[in-house]
């Protein structure tokens, strides 16, 4: 493969200063990336990775709003059943050998019919088939009666559609490229994004360049600023933090365990030593830590455990001071989980409306001799399950159980093998996190729908309430959105009276950016957008 001067440099060489004039946006990823096909989306870095190369109908913005991306606008029919897009006339795919003249041709509504088809295709095995698999009634939901109209008729109202369609899965592909390279698309992408895809050597680096036909502008200024990006593959997180340090990295994300403590003050903020060299960024990120509790007494390990007594389930949520967690565990990255499931930063949120356990170990022994077990006397000892990632954690959560009386055992788990245990109903009291897909709260409080037991679907505490089960399908036909927040909170609130979880925090972000690097937007939904990223 040839390459000009200037771009082979970009990831032939190592060095800060080889960019010969070009900007060029230097990032790591320690995990690896699996697919650049948007079909594989599935983990946050290949998310990362395909939303710089491909668009979909829609896209959510730095305040979670939906906001129009291909499709110029939409009208959704009064039974919210039919949604009919109109899309723009400007969009190209990038340019590959497999279109005439080798130049990207435009992107119509047919385009968008294939690649929602193609997600639902057993033979393609999508990670993202559940977009429309309960959703429609089969492919043919999908219509283009000409090129800029784009309809999809539903089987029920999914108020949140247009948000779900924000996620990358559903970004639009090329037929002629996709089915030309089959499961090689995966390194052979090509989309409509703000960059385009040049070159991967797997676990080594990833180079994309400037999409120079990018349909988007800011105010008026064709996007993106950026010239290229390199993304390199530093698997050890201390090893990748020493050449941000170095400069030679522009962004770094997350802050490791194992050095957290040397980076971050207890409050937070940067260690004197850092102040100056670098910029911190904290936002809210849709990610709700918590503890499951397995509640369904018909399951033989719920029968013989005290966390099938709804007072000691709320004992567990009383005793844990996690304000004193979030600060010298966390170095306060994160917010103590006060409310309900439905985490800070998502619409909906309101800590005022929904009040959650706040700490009192008080309260927490009421309970236990409430219950029968006085200071914890005759109660059997709970085991609580947990990876070693997160062990620090759960080891201070035993502590606080500890000192009320409930007697607790932590066994650890590879992160597979605890999620199979919790899948098959072999563990009752676990660690657990959800991570929002799309900018709504429905997609948290299916968690706790009955009939999303796992494992068809994601009720992994086995949580059934009737009424919340009709205020849950209730929702999908209210299209008044303060009408239907109302009766969220309303389901929250039904939750944590049973309490089958233990909501240990609301998580954050964290990027550190070198000084030179502006407009690097995001949202809660910690997704990476480079398109208005500039670098000085």
């Amino acid at each position: 493969m040839l390459l000009f001067p200037a771009l082979w440099m970009l990831y032939a060489c190592g060095s800060r200063n080889d960019d010969s004039g070009k900007k060029v946006f230097r990032m790591n990823i320690d995990v690896g990336v699996t697919s650049l096909d948007p079909a594989f989306a599935r983990n946050q870095m290949n998310v990362w990775c395909v939303n710089q190369l491909f668009n979909g109908l829609t896209q959510v913005d730095s305040n979670l709003q939906i906001q129009p991306s291909i499709a110029k606008h939409w009208r959704v029919s009064a039974d919210g059943m039919t949604y009919t897009f109109i899309l723009r006339d400007d969009v190209y795919f990038h340019d590959d050998a497999l279109f005439a003249g080798g130049k990207g041709r435009k992107v119509n509504a047919a385009d968008f019919v294939y690649s929602f088809r193609r997600i639902l295709d057993p033979k393609i095995a999508s990670s993202g088939a559940w977009i429309f698999s309960d959703k429609v009634k089969d492919g043919n939901a999908f219509q283009a009666p000409d090129d800029s109209t784009f309809i999809v008729h539903l089987s029920k109202p999914f108020p949140a559609f247009t948000g779900l369609l924000s996620i990358q899965y559903c970004s639009v592909v090329p037929h002629e490229v996709a089915e030309h390279y089959g499961k090689d698309f995966r390194n052979h992408p090509v989309g409509t994004g703000p960059f385009r895809f040049k070159y991967w050597k797997e676990g080594e680096v990833m180079v994309f360049l400037k999409n120079e036909r990018y349909f988007e502008k800011d105010e008026g200024r064709s996007l993106p600023y950026l010239d290229a990006v390199k993304i390199s593959f530093i698997t050890d997180k201390q090893t990748a933090f020493l050449e941000f340090l170095k400069k030679n990295l522009d962004f770094f994300s997350g802050i490791d365990g194992s050095y957290r403590n040397d980076v971050l003050t207890k409050s937070g903020d940067l260690q004197a030593k850092y102040q100056g060299r670098f910029l911190l960024k904290k936002a809210p990120y849709l990610n709700t830590e918590y503890l499951g509790i397995l509640i369904d007494s018909n399951i033989a390990i719920v029968k013989s455990s005290p966390l099938k007594y709804q007072k000691i389930r709320m004992a567990v949520n009383y005793a844990i001071d996690k304000n004193k967690m979030i600060r010298y565990l966390q170095n306060s990255i994160g917010t103590p989980g006060n409310a309900g499931f439905i985490p800070l930063g998502m619409p909906g949120f309101d800590s005022s409306v929904v009040k959650g356990y706040m700490y009192n170990p008080a309260k927490a022994r009421q309970l236990l001799q409430e219950a029968g077990y006085p200071n914890g006397e005759g109660m059997p000892v709970i085991t609580l399950n947990t990876t070693n990632t997160y062990r620090d954690l759960i080891e201070f959560v035993q502590s606080e159980l500890t000192a009320v009386g409930i007697k607790t055992k932590v066994e650890v788990h590879q992160g597979s093998s605890l999620r199979e245990l919790i899948a098959k109903n072999n563990v009752n009291f676990f660690r657990g996190s959800w991570i929002a897909d799309y900018p709504d709260p429905e997609n948290y409080l299916a968690v706790f729908y009955s009939k999303n037991f796992v494992p068809a679907g994601p009720n992994y505490t086995h949580f059934s309430n009737k009424k919340f089960d009709r205020l849950f399908e209730e929702s999908f036909y209210e299209m008044d959105e303060y009408k239907r927040m109302r009766m969220f909170q309303e389901m929250e609130r039904i939750v944590l009276e049973e309490a089958p979880v233990v909501i240990l925090y609301y998580d954050q972000s964290v990027r550190l950016l070198q000084s030179n690097i502006k407009g690097l937007s995001g949202n809660a939904l910690n997704l990476l957008d480079l398109k208005r990223t500039d670098k000085e």
